[in-house]
């Protein structure tokens, strides 16, 4: 795979991110973005989340310009700290991984009064409305029976008509805190105490897909248009394919229902800036739509030999041009 030349302006490119010495740089998505952007000629600046503030009417973040590079354990050099505005950088990523709490939406905000002279990918207004598990509540006859509810009656009473349940937390990522419930299981009052002492938030609840034991597909969208997919299979003993814990990628072609709900969903992900997307499908049902901090486009890039993030810088040079 051939990283791109330059064709186009040079931009100045801001991540907005988790700790950079942390990532795996053969499965990170915003290292590999960044990998991209510098190999088009794009300079890069980055910072984490705490680092991002307004001023005085100025969005300003303090951080370090940054080189990235292949190579395990020397994965990137950063300058010397300082302070940039970010109405004088060209693109933003909004890259940190959720939670989705109100330190991830106050973010949303507070880049909100630089987009859309400068760039923030994904639209950070939208980011915030849709949240990944209550998106898929827009299209109800491509997802599996669920309910969005705090109520353990609620809950209860949904378990009974549909029997085997998925119980998770609405804001969770990674497979954190995912729970298969069988219809007899009693354990479903003590993990609603759990998660009510945790926080306020209601859970979502679906119906069981067996159909996960074959996989999970993860299906990777740029502008609305998907470009390919990978399925995650679970660990033996697990019911999450989630990667973070466990779960093993592996080579898959999309199906003509995989495509169908991509041609449902894309127009909408597309009208409200949302560029990098990942979707996630069971069988033939949709289960949630990724648009905070996507993943998993190095995997689909060594199984299908594609440069992804080349086609996911194409779409935001056509909005910088």
């Amino acid at each position: 795979m051939d990283l791109a030349m330059n064709a186009v302006k040079p931009l100045t490119v801001a991540f907005q991110m988790d700790p950079i010495d942390a990532v795996d740089i053969n499965a990170d998505s915003s290292f590999r973005l960044a990998e991209e952007a510098q190999a088009r000629g794009h300079k890069l600046f980055y910072y984490t989340p705490d680092q991002l503030s307004y001023q005085e009417d100025r969005v300003l973040a303090r951080g370090q310009d940054l080189v990235v590079r292949r190579e395990q354990g020397n994965h990137f050099t950063v300058g010397e700290m300082r302070e940039q505005d970010l109405a004088d950088v060209d693109v933003i990523w909004l890259r940190q991984d959720p939670p989705f709490d109100m330190g991830y939406i106050t973010t949303t905000h507070i880049l909100d009064r630089v987009h859309p002279d400068t760039l923030v990918v994904n639209d950070p207004f939208w980011v915030r409305n849709y949240p990944e598990k209550l998106l898929v509540l827009d299209f109800p006859d491509l997802t599996p029976p669920t309910v969005v509810a705090r109520d353990l009656e609620t809950l209860k009473a949904f378990r009974a008509r549909h029997g085997d349940v998925i119980l998770k937390p609405l804001y969770g990522n990674g497979g954190a805190g995912v729970f298969k419930l069988s219809k007899g299981d009693s354990n479903l009052a003590s993990l609603h105490e759990l998660f009510a002492g945790i926080n306020r938030e209601p859970l979502i609840m679906q119906k069981f897909l067996p159909d996960v034991s074959a996989g999970d597909k993860r299906i990777i969208l740029v502008n609305g248009e998907p470009v390919g997919a990978i399925n995650r299979v679970p660990a033996k003993g697990e019911t999450r394919s989630n990667m973070h814990v466990g779960g093993r990628p592996e080579k898959i072609g999309m199906t003509q229902r995989d495509l169908e709900i991509c041609a449902r969903i894309g127009p909408l992900l597309r009208e409200k800036g949302q560029v990098f997307v990942g979707i996630d499908v069971i069988g033939d049902y949709l289960t949630e739509i990724n648009v905070t901090s996507p993943t998993g486009i190095q995997e689909l890039e060594r199984f299908d030999d594609v440069n992804i993030a080349a086609k996911i810088w194409e779409a935001i040079e056509a909005k910088r041009t």
